[in-house]
């Protein structure tokens, strides 16, 4: 990532950055807002002079280029800010990590206002936007290394700064796990990549569960999706246990390292970014190797059930009963419809065993999210006004965008079976809703304190847009952690 650092005064200027704010009427140019620092003789005047003329609007994210040749600073950006609020910084830093991408390092002097919250959004828009993928070396990377931002107090907003970059840092994991080939990620590589992060990390417990220990404990779902594969499924949980948590919450999220849609095989063209299938598992264990690296004084347990769906003689058929943990049985006639198998056992694992005081699960679940509500919003379900209310502030404030959905009472009635206790991919109702009435079946008593998210959609972009780029977006990392900090 990106090296940022704090300053109360400049130390390099070969480019420095200036924020520009929209002008207080809707006729008025932009204008550069006051920095903290002492900048060189003459550069203000010349900000000044360059944001009317270039016709700047000072909306966030706006870049404006100015060579000096010969002079200090040799390069100057003028970098529009809007109000100055937390999204308006996260689009800016974005923006700026782009807009900068040939320098290696850059000076951005902040305004003598400048809150902790805009010095977060800043930090986060740089570093995610600069994130990069690649399984091979060839290519041009981005030669920015380094930012300097410069501010009144740097004592003040370190700890802003800390929150950032962990987030950050986090939710680059969760798109690495989720960029990677499924050719290189099976259940039991995912499982390593949280062993090696979680190793060492004091409070922070793990257990990985195999296939021999998912039979003796009756995961019948994670057996049958992952029964397919020569890649056996796996079950992670991954406990944040501090000694002054008051609050017990438990995140579940589907993990199906790639989907054929089994027997029920899909498309080529639906099936070819089947690798982002289990990001919901990513964005959980991410938010919870968060929690831990942020001390945050609540207690999260993270399930990321595993499996890989793949056609093979040993695969589950449409039409097979499957008997999950504490032994709800399901009929299923769509060995496509295989995310929530998975999750039913975790979540009724969960409310079997770890009393939680609140349930949340991620799913990249159907592809009926993003007909519903586009691709940067995710599907969230619940019957408690106010988790659903609290989870929703969060997401808002992280800049990750959700909308709460319907759990109609009359469409509960397709998931009757006359061979099972419920049917778990009826062909009527609506896609999303019915899944997520199908999940809520195995919250037993914590049905009031249930909250599901269908983030199929969000969890990938087609193109780099603020600080997401093209491939995974990590979404839910974000909000989790703003939602989990809120919680202490």
């Amino acid at each position: 990532m990106l090296a940022i650092r704090l300053l109360a005064e400049p130390e390099r200027l070969d480019t420095l950055v200036l924020p520009v704010r929209p002008g207080p009427g809707d006729d008025d140019p932009a204008r550069p807002a006051p920095a903290g620092a002492t900048l060189p003789d003459g550069v203000a005047e010349e900000a000044a002079a360059l944001a009317p003329a270039a016709r700047l609007t000072g909306r966030p994210g706006e870049v404006q280029a100015q060579l000096r040749p010969g002079r200090d600073p040799g390069r100057l950006l003028l970098l529009g800010v809007g109000d100055g609020d937390e999204a308006g910084w996260r689009t800016a830093g974005a923006a700026l990590a782009r807009a900068a991408k040939d320098e290696t390092h850059v000076t951005l002097a902040m305004p003598t206002e400048a809150t902790s919250a805009a010095v977060r959004g800043l930090v986060e828009g740089l570093l995610l936007a600069s994130y990069r993928f690649r399984m091979t070396d060839a290519g041009t990377a981005p030669a920015l290394a380094g930012v300097d931002i410069v501010v009144t107090d740097p004592d003040a907003h370190a700890a802003a700064v800390e929150v950032a970059r962990t987030t950050a840092r986090m939710t680059r994991f969760a798109r690495d796990l989720t960029n990677t080939p499924s050719s290189v990620k099976n259940p039991e590589w995912f499982a390593d990549q949280v062993a090696a992060l979680a190793a060492d990390v004091p409070d922070l417990h793990l257990r990985v569960r195999g296939p021999d220990e998912l039979a003796a404990e009756g995961f019948g779902g994670i057996l049958a999706v992952g029964g397919g594969s020569a890649s056996g499924p796996r079950l992670v949980e991954l406990d944040w246990r501090p000694a002054d948590a008051r609050t017990h919450v438990v995140l579940v999220g589907k993990g199906i390292t790639f989907d054929t849609g089994g027997i029920s095989i899909k498309p080529v063209a639906s099936m070819k970014l089947m690798r982002k299938d289990m990001a919901g598992a990513a964005a959980v264990v991410a938010a919870t190797l968060g929690a831990a690296a942020l001390r945050l004084p609540v207690r999260v347990t993270t399930l990321a059930p595993l499996a890989e769906n793949m056609l093979s003689g040993s695969a589950f058929r449409p039409g097979d009963i499957v008997r999950h943990y504490g032994g709800t049985t399901s009929e299923t006639t769509n060995s496509d419809a295989e995310g929530r198998l998975v999750l039913a056992d975790a979540l009724a694992y969960a409310v079997a065993e770890l009393e939680p005081d609140l349930l949340v699960d991620l799913a990249t679940l159907t592809g009926a999210n993003a007909v519903a509500l586009g691709k940067r919003t995710g599907a969230l379900y619940s019957e408690n006004e106010g988790l659903a209310a609290d989870v929703l502030a969060a997401i808002s404030a992280a800049g990750e965008a959700a909308w709460r959905m319907p759990l109609p009472a009359d469409y509960a009635e397709h998931l009757g079976s006359e061979l099972a206790d419920l049917h778990s991919s009826p062909d009527r109702g609506a896609g999303s809703v019915m899944a997520a009435l199908y999940l809520r079946e195995f919250t037993g008593g914590l049905r009031d304190r249930w909250l599901h998210v269908d983030m199929s959609a969000p969890s990938w972009a087609d193109g780099d847009d603020a600080e997401l780029t093209r491939g995974a977006t990590g979404w839910g990392v974000r909000s989790l952690l703003r939602w989990l900090g809120s919680l202490g």
